[in-house]
């Protein structure tokens, strides 16, 4: 397929600040020196970390920790700061420092030994291994100025604390691409719906992104544009990728329905490269001169990397696209997914979500069916799509919703699983799922938070993920797994509403 979204962590680094001070002597501070790098050239062979763990120099005073820290705000190629206090670093060193960090911190609880040589332990090793206490000191600094943080502990030969820090380092790609993204609505949202609109300059604030709208016959002028050459390529490129339907082939009665849509992904895809957008919604109510509701042009450019939310449903698209960056290279995808109907018999309880048309091939391994039916919506023309079940398999998903004063992240583990039947006259992509704890616990807390029916689906990144997302942005997260009760969680929210109204300030 197509890519024309690069790899997020390409050239994408993350910088490895080790603290120590002046009073250990060029000797010491040389061994500290060559230590740090040890464990940061450790993490970066990890290929559960998808940036570069690029060693700085040892920080010995408040003036080169300053200094640094607005090394790697001004850094565009820096997605954050591991911190480590491989001696004991006076913490006050570090306070202007902290303060003036705008990039994701993670504290690094480590040593260089992974085991103690006890024999051999004399005070000069315990002057150069001192993180035990170092770090304490400086997680007190941390914490008495508030600055936001994941804390990793363990040996950076460890896999699980591999995978804590490639998970917060995709969790801090992620909140770049917020901070930088374009997201192009094409037209409005739909009428009367609620939880599809939101407030666009309170997201610029917050997350960064930059919400707006252009007119659908704009996109339109796009679409009749595209040259006849770059709708044969595409179309020769459906027969490669999926299971054309017959009247889809060539010479087929629908054939030109089919042309039209590689007209629309053309077209689609045209506007959004050519106005820096990674990100994009379209609504059924507002279609201007489109033929069609762009049902496999949308699937088709979510498999590239877009976020996207149906029913100019933007708060979903910038999910959708930070879910794509912070999955990106690992076994599974993201999309738009909707709660659309039950399975409500005991002991049998799932949710079966789908859209209209707009499910994401990234989250199937198996090849697609390319079909077209009728909508039943909109009063277009009947739209081509790709059929496909979801890959069984561990899955989040993440609603936003605007709370006003706040945004809140609802994110429910669920476990995907097949359908109990066929379902050979549903003509969309679909997934469902179990949601853990279970369907009642989970359904009741869900309704309780607020959050809405449209979401991310992830099958690539958990709630890991969103949650160190969520802390880098400041942003509430509440959480439905296997170890929420209905009661634990009413309460949670509310503890969470004092908290962030209270963040907030006067």
């Amino acid at each position: 397929m197509t890519t024309t979204l690069s790899n997020p962590y390409a050239g994408r680094k993350v910088w490895f600040l080790t603290g120590s001070q002046g009073l250990y002597g060029e000797d010491t501070l040389q061994q500290v020196a060559d230590q740090s790098r040890h464990v940061a050239e450790t993490l970066d062979a990890a290929e559960a970390i998808p940036a570069t763990i690029e060693h700085r120099e040892v920080l010995t005073d408040r003036e080169a920790i300053h200094a640094e820290v607005l090394a790697a705000n001004a850094d565009p190629d820096c997605l954050g700061v591991i911190v480590w206090m491989h001696t004991f670093s006076p913490a006050r060193m570090w306070i202007r420092g902290l303060e003036a960090l705008t990039k994701p911190l993670l504290h690094f609880h480590t040593q260089a030994n992974r085991e103690l040589p006890w024999a051999e332990i004399d005070m000069d090793f315990m002057n150069l291994n001192q993180a035990a206490h170092g770090d304490r000191e400086f997680a007190y600094m941390a914490a008495r100025t508030s600055t936001p943080r994941k804390t990793v502990v363990g040996h950076a030969t460890d896999e699980r604390v591999r995978a804590k820090v490639g998970t917060w380092v995709r969790a801090a790609a992620g909140w770049d691409t917020l901070q930088h993204l374009k997201l192009c609505r094409f037209g409005d949202t739909m009428r009367n719906v609620a939880v599809t609109e939101g407030d666009k300059t309170e997201a610029e604030i917050a997350l960064g992104t930059a919400v707006n709208a252009w007119a659908v016959n704009d996109l339109v002028e796009r679409v009749e544009a595209v040259p006849q050459a770059e709708v044969d390529r595409l179309l020769a490129e459906y027969e490669e990728l999926y299971d054309v339907a017959e009247e889809l082939r060539d010479g087929g009665s629908r054939r030109e329905s089919l042309e039209y849509a590689a007209r629309q992904e053309a077209g689609m895809r045209s506007f959004l490269v050519e106005g820096g957008f990674e990100a994009f919604t379209t609504n059924f109510e507002d279609l201007g001169g489109l033929r069609q509701l762009p049902g496999l042009a949308v699937q088709r450019l979510m498999a590239e990397g877009y976020g996207f939310g149906a029913e100019g449903d933007w708060k979903t698209a910038l999910l959708v696209r930070a879910a794509k960056v912070m999955g990106h290279g690992l076994d599974g995808g993201a999309s738009l997914m909707e709660d659309y109907t039950y399975e409500m018999t005991p002991g049998k309880e799932k949710i079966l979500g789908a859209h209209m048309l707009e499910i994401c091939p990234s989250l199937t391994t198996a090849r697609p069916r390319l079909e077209i039916h009728p909508l039943g919506i909109g009063d277009r023309e009947d739209p081509v799509r790709l059929v496909f079940d979801t890959d069984p398999g561990e899955a989040v998903v993440v609603a936003m919703t605007d709370l006003r004063e706040r945004f809140r992240l609802t994110a429910n583990a669920v476990d995907v699983v097949g359908p109990d039947q066929e379902l050979p006259n549903l003509p969309v992509a679909r997934a469902v799922w179990e949601p853990r704890p279970d369907f009642a616990t989970s359904a009741e807390c869900w309704l309780t938070a607020g959050a809405a029916h449209h979401t991310v689906m992830s099958t690539a990144v958990g709630v890991e993920a969103f949650a160190d997302l969520a802390e880098i942005a400041g942003v509430e997260l509440a959480v439905i797994d296997e170890s929420t009760s209905t009661c634990g969680f009413a309460q949670e929210l509310r503890l969470n509403a004092a908290y962030h109204r209270l963040a907030q300030g006067l």
